[in-house]
């Protein structure tokens, strides 16, 4: 099932690997729902603590962004379609199931895990909310 999420703050979870027990990866989260949030996402900034993740979306640019940035491409389920580090001014192919983007400073998706396959998972803070 897709999940729909609202503009707010929540945590992206990344299971840890196979045989470390309790290696779970928690991330500070911003979450750019609605099309404003979507549109604005990183520009301007020069960084950010933890990720965001723009929902819905297949694809992502960096034109007029400050800095490079990790992209991971999720499905509806959550798991990591595709991982890739974007330099400012460049334009991201669409991936074909993909319905979620994580943007995360670039070199940091691998320290937590993100990798192809993992499957993730996003906890909105309560007043932030969303529905299944």
């Amino acid at each position: 099932m897709g999940r729909r999420f609202r503009d707010g703050r929540g945590r992206l979870v990344v299971p840890g690997e196979a045989g470390q027990r309790g290696a779970v990866v928690t991330v500070p989260l911003e979450i750019a729902a609605s099309y404003r949030a979507r549109t604005k996402g990183l520009l301007g900034r020069d960084s950010i603590e933890g990720a965001m993740l723009l929902t819905p979306a297949g694809s992502v640019h960096t034109f007029g962004m400050r800095m490079p940035i990790d992209v991971a491409y999720l499905d509806r389920h959550l798991t990591v379609l595709s991982v890739r580090t974007m330099r400012p001014g460049r334009l991201g192919r669409p991936r074909l199931r993909s319905r979620h983007v994580l943007e995360a400073e670039a070199g940091v998706m691998a320290g937590w895990g993100v990798r192809v396959g993992v499957v993730v998972a996003v906890e909105a803070e309560a007043n932030s909310g969303h529905s299944a």
